[in-house]
């Protein structure tokens, strides 16, 4: 025998009334809210719940329209600037940039072809080399001018061409804290073994381009150049005369 408790009856009598007004509150009631509290139900809108029928609908966002980006017109006359990712520079388009990748294949061909007949040079050291061989009895101060090297290191260039044999360094007469540089006799066999390779080297470099274009790329090249000197580190400066070549040792002087 089921024995209802008196709250539960009137919770369950008061469950009845407001399922009977959800069926019928939208022609006998309007406002089931009141009539629910009105018949001592307080557990209306506890829960903060509304009757489907009395919610009210839901009305469409209309989307929003994208704003159009204004784009500026090109000047007359001027090609609009290509779109980067570095500030409307095109690395490609950079001079420095090709000529920093130019110098890289250029010291990559000079020592495939310096390996491939068996010499051990640099092209720092092939250029000071050659400059003590033409201008015999330089300094070493002079001869970094000359080939456009920083003069607190020439000392190890020339201090590893000395130990290859390939020049003397002298004490200049007039100034014993100078000394002279002069090219050995292997010194000049070397240089005259690498005439043909490092012509290759310079063949190869500049196959891709024409001979008149080659002849316009090289003096295009040296103008720039000259005249953007005094804008490096290490400008070159003209070979100082000399009076008389200096006289080679007997003993050279090893590292």
């Amino acid at each position: 025998m089921n024995v209802m408790i008196p709250e539960c009856a009137q919770i369950v009598a008061h469950r009845k009334i407001i399922s009977t007004l959800h069926r019928n509150s939208a022609n006998l009631c309007p406002n089931p809210e009141a009539v629910g509290r009105k018949a001592g139900w307080t557990g209306w809108g506890a829960s903060g719940t509304v009757p489907r029928h009395h919610r009210k609908p839901a009305v469409p966002k209309t989307p929003k329209t994208p704003k159009t980006q204004k784009t500026r017109a090109a000047a007359p006359g001027r090609a609009p600037a290509p779109a980067t990712d570095r500030g409307g520079l095109e690395l490609e388009g950079l001079p420095g940039h090709l000529v920093r990748r130019l110098h890289q294949v250029a010291v990559a061909l000079f020592a495939e072809e310096i390996d491939r007949v068996g010499a051990d040079l640099t092209p720092v050291q092939y250029a000071a080399l050659a400059t003590v061989e033409a201008h015999a009895g330089i300094d070493q101060a002079s001869l970094a001018g000359v080939i456009g090297y920083d003069r607190t290191t020439i000392g190890g260039v020339v201090e590893r061409l000395e130990a290859k044999g390939l020049i003397h360094r002298i004490t200049s007469p007039s100034d014993r804290r100078v000394r002279q540089l002069s090219i050995t006799a292997e010194g000049v066999a070397l240089l005259r073994s690498l005439v043909a390779p490092v012509r290759q080297v310079q063949d190869r470099l500049m196959a891709p381009l024409a001979a008149a274009e080659q002849a316009t790329l090289v003096r295009l090249m040296t103008k720039l150049v000259h005249a953007t000197n005094e804008l490096s580190r290490t400008p070159t400066r003209p070979a100082p005369p000399l009076s008389a070549a200096p006289t080679q040792p007997a003993t050279p002087r090893r590292l």
